[in-house]
């Protein structure tokens, strides 16, 4: 088979999407919708290039290392593509668009494949929805294209055909060329249109070739509510992706997975946790309901939640537990270690085998920096405790219930950071008997 070009049409500002935010950055499962249309890409096609408009500064930086062409001037969905013909190659290009980034890399390899056939000089993506609206209707039969009508243009019997066009071309590089240079704009809007490209290869003979795919991988994303549909087939496909790799969720539904969440075999996740960007589950812990887990690492066999919070730069090693309410930032839990109840950690390193008491907090911040807090291993923190970082506790100390500590405290030491308790026989009587004269 030839090399063959992506090339991607980002320009779009997605006016409809009532956003400052280009389309093609608004996120799906924590990832901009370009990248999950280039990661596609990348295992079908051997070069991908990425057409951006102007100002679109942050879209070219999230398609790099791939080359990225101006559209200076949105002229339409062919202007768009004739940009990048100096990068087509020799081989095959197809022509996708970003908004469309639910296209599986199966999906893409049928496209090249058809192509290769050699029978077709034009293969296109086409689709059969379940409410076709006004989508362009594929007109022809036996797996060919005759034509493309429009929706505003179809007689009611064409509206009544079910295929319909989906947008994504493959062709020659050298024969893309020339029809992306042949459209012209004498229409309505004025633009120069990509689907033009179907009439003018058929003028020429070319025969042109119709590879169907599924709606849930063909469908444009054009608003928030479109957005939200696309969200729900990403993670539709991880869940099943998570279950079929080994991993057990309890209620599948309700459990929100990022691109890039990575779950060893045996983890069990439970109902309403939600993963961002960046988390690494390994094998046999346990996520429980309602945990919120970002750019963390848990380690084999731990325990988090329910209702736990791990932020960026935190890693629970083997066998430790986090309870519920226990929120973790940038903090390591060593293994076996344990923070069970209503505890914020942050900014902290916590030695193996240490029991941090419910309550506990590490004061990190200042107004004007953030400090760290070291605990040893085998460290007794009792509950109700705050360590004033920097501080250092060390190896199998122990820190008494409701201390404030300030200062190192040594190993095997006992600290008591806390007023001595002190008794007033008769001053609660007195207390109550005073405030009820006063409100009489």
């Amino acid at each position: 088979m030839n090399s063959a070009t992506a090339v991607l049409l980002a320009a779009g500002l997605g006016t409809r999407m009532k956003s400052a935010l280009p389309k093609a950055l608004h996120p799906i499962a924590g990832r901009p919708m370009l990248c999950h249309l280039i990661d596609s890409c990348a295992t079908v096609f051997d070069r991908i290039v990425v057409v951006v408009g102007p100002e679109m500064e942050a879209l070219a930086k999230v398609a790099a290392p791939h080359p990225v062409v101006v559209q200076q001037e949105r002229l339409g969905t062919a202007h768009a593509a004739r940009q990048a013909a100096a990068l087509f190659g020799d081989g095959d290009v197809a022509v996708l668009y970003a908004d469309n980034p639910l296209i599986t890399p199966a999906t893409l390899q049928r496209l090249r494949d058809r192509r290769a056939a050699g029978d077709a000089g034009l293969a296109l993506l086409a689709m059969r929805p379940q409410d076709p609206g006004r989508y362009g209707r594929v007109i022809g039969r036996d797996g060919f294209v005759d034509r493309i009508v429009e929706w505003a243009d179809a007689s009611p019997e064409e509206r009544s055909v079910g295929l319909c066009n989906a947008g994504v071309l493959c062709a020659d590089a050298a024969r893309m060329r020339g029809w992306l240079d042949a459209v012209r704009n004498d229409n309505a809007k004025g633009e120069y249109y990509l689907t033009d490209v179907v009439a003018l290869a058929r003028a020429e003979g070319a025969l042109v070739a119709a590879v169907e795919a599924p709606e849930a991988e063909l469908r444009g994303i054009n608003s928030r509510a479109e957005l939200a549909e696309a969200e729900a087939v990403v993670q539709a496909r991880l869940r099943v992706a998570a279950m079929e790799a080994g991993v057990t969720l309890t209620d599948p539904a309700s459990v929100f997975f990022c691109a890039d969440t990575r779950l060893a075999a045996d983890v069990t996740i439970g109902p309403n946790v939600v993963f961002g960007r960046g988390v690494t589950v390994e094998a046999g812990a346990e996520i429980r309901a309602f945990s919120h887990l970002e750019g963390c690492h848990v380690g084999p066999g731990a325990e988090i939640g329910p209702f736990a919070r791990l932020r960026p730069g935190t890693v629970v090693r083997a066998r430790a537990r986090v309870g519920n309410f226990v929120e973790l930032k940038g903090t390591l839990l060593g293994e076996g270690a344990k923070a069970n109840h209503l505890s914020y950690l942050g900014d902290a390193e916590i030695g193996a085998g240490s029991n941090i008491g419910a309550g506990t907090i590490t004061c990190n911040y200042d107004g004007f920096g953030k400090y760290r807090t070291v605990i040893g291993e085998g460290a007794f923190v009792g509950s109700d405790s705050i360590l004033v970082a920097p501080v250092t506790i060390g190896n199998g100390a122990l820190i008494s219930a409701g201390s404030v500590i300030t200062q190192d405290v040594s190993a095997d030491a006992m600290a008591f950071g806390r007023a001595p308790q002190v008794e007033k026989p008769g001053r609660a009587a007195a207390f109550r008997a005073r405030h009820k004269q006063a409100k009489s």
